[in-house]
């Protein structure tokens, strides 16, 4: 058996849509006895209606960069955990201060406060009709269990600047992925690739061979993790694709050209 991996935006979602190229090659994959699923930053609540939107069959997903893994009902078999009182001090830093949105990821909704213009979050909860939650900064130290902190910036230079500043003070007790405009921030030892591992022995699959493909820097764990069948898309920035295997036109072309 195998399990393909893809990244979602920029690498499933593209030009805001899933081609009908891709939604074929998933059902090939599946069709051959294979498991596919979403290994993205995304929340789950707003990924899986997406996916089911244009009709891509999954048999999991791996969401918030590892960080919550479910089965292809939704139902959720691992959790992480960021302690509040880290939530906190890190919302404090000027660095984070500086982005446009706080969004704090719990298992069924996101938690949104320090909003303003370029902010996404909540938009894409009342499109995807999934529950985000407004909170004020005074309230982080009472949130539920969080698994990720999101931040977003007008310049994808801020954000790698201040995945710099929070991996070097922080390092102990999360990681900070960049990807373009956006700032991931999970529990430490958390990563695509640790994701699916994790997954592998959730699901009992310890010997399926993993394929991979991705676009972006946070997908770089998981493209060396599994460097034999790491895999980009075309659009995908030359500092990436040199990590990978082979390029392709799309997600569609990998699975059907592997299955």
């Amino acid at each position: 058996m195998k399990i393909a991996c893809s990244d979602y935006d920029g690498t499933l979602f593209r030009e805001d849509t899933i081609s009908k190229d891709d939604v074929d090659g998933v059902h090939v994959w599946r069709e051959a006895g294979h498991k596919f699923g979403p290994v993205s930053g995304r929340d789950l609540g707003m990924l899986t209606p997406q996916l089911r939107h244009y009709g891509i069959e999954f048999d999991f997903a791996v969401c918030n960069n590892g960080a919550i893994i479910c089965d292809k009902d939704g139902a959720v078999l691992y959790q992480g955990q960021i302690q509040p009182e880290i939530l906190k001090k890190v919302s404090e830093e000027p660095c984070v201060q500086a982005s446009f949105h706080f969004a704090f990821s719990a298992k069924d909704r996101t938690y949104l406060c320090h909003e303003s213009e370029g902010s996404w979050i909540m938009r894409e909860g009342k499109e995807w009709d999934f529950p985000v939650i407004y909170i004020e900064e005074k309230d982080i130290l009472t949130l539920p269990q969080i698994h990720q902190f999101s931040l977003g910036f007008e310049d994808p230079r801020d954000s790698a600047a201040a995945a710099d500043v929070l991996n070097a003070k922080y390092g102990e007790f999360l990681h900070a992925y960049p990807n373009r405009c956006s700032l991931d921030i999970t529990p430490p030892g958390i990563s695509k690739s640790s994701g699916i591992e994790h997954l592998k022995q959730l699901m009992n699959w310890p010997d399926a061979d993993v394929y991979v493909i991705g676009d972006e820097v946070n997908d770089l764990p998981m493209l060396e993790a599994y460097h034999d069948h790491a895999y980009v898309v075309d659009t995908a920035r030359d500092v990436i694709k040199k990590k990978a295997a082979a390029v392709y036109a799309g997600v569609g072309a990998m699975l059907v050209a592997n299955a």
